[in-house]
């Protein structure tokens, strides 16, 4: 019972983690320039600006699903991606609400700087979209898994 109220601590962090991220990535668009020549200005930037327009602290991992949309049950999927100057691969959450979408995770590279695993899809996963965690101690990243089975 304490494993579930923490697993449910940890996905409550990350998703929290996940949507700051996301809502930074929205404001950033939203202020995306609108012209050419505001383009070139924009071409400019200093280091320091450069900064400002990464995740917050906490939401910079990267991590990729390959095949994404998955088709069938059971099928082998890549994880890969990079712990955003996190200093270790800590290992992957999928799904919400205690129904995990992978299993088998098996970490082939651990390699915070460019990492890969392999999972399957559960067999009982059905159509839909679920996320996928990557935890990278200080560092998470968040993708979506999209399945046509």
């Amino acid at each position: 019972m304490a494993n579930s109220k923490n697993l449910t601590s940890i996905s409550s962090a990350i998703i929290g983690i996940a949507l700051m991220a996301a809502g930074a990535g929205v404001a950033y668009a939203a202020n995306a320039p609108q012209d050419q020549q505001h383009d070139r200005q924009e071409s400019n930037v200093t280091s320091e600006m450069q900064a400002k327009d990464l995740p917050p602290k906490g939401a910079r991992a990267v991590v990729n699903v390959s095949p994404n949309p998955t088709s069938e049950r059971g099928q082998e999927v890549t994880l890969t991606g990079h712990c955003g100057g996190g200093k270790e691969l800590r290992g992957f959450i999928s799904g919400m609400g205690g129904k995990p979408v992978l299993e088998n995770i098996e970490i082939v590279n651990s390699d915070p700087n460019g990492f890969e695993a392999k999972a399957t899809l559960r067999e009982e996963v059905g159509n839909g979209v679920g996320p996928v965690f990557v935890d990278c101690g200080d560092e998470v990243g968040v993708t979506l898994l999209v399945t046509h089975v």
